[in-house]
């Protein structure tokens, strides 16, 4: 899908998804501006405040990785 994007990732209880969420979004947001110098006038954010987030549970790697290559068809 072109307007998303999947993360395959571990996060610690304690530290918070909310928090690797907002890490992620701000990280990127700086190292795509960075490189594309049009990105800072035009667009006054990068990524909305929304994400989804799910647990696998006991589901193996390449269960996850399928499912993920799956939602391109979809």
């Amino acid at each position: 899908m072109p307007d998303h994007v999947h993360l395959l990732v571990t996060c610690d209880p304690q530290y918070g998804i909310h928090r690797l969420v907002k890490q992620i979004k701000g990280r990127s947001s700086r190292l795509l501006r960075a490189e594309f110098p049009s990105l800072r006038s035009r667009l006054p954010t990068l990524w909305t405040n929304n994400y989804f987030v799910a647990t696998v549970g006991g589901a193996t790697l390449e269960v996850v990785k399928r499912y993920v290559e799956n939602q391109r068809k979809a």
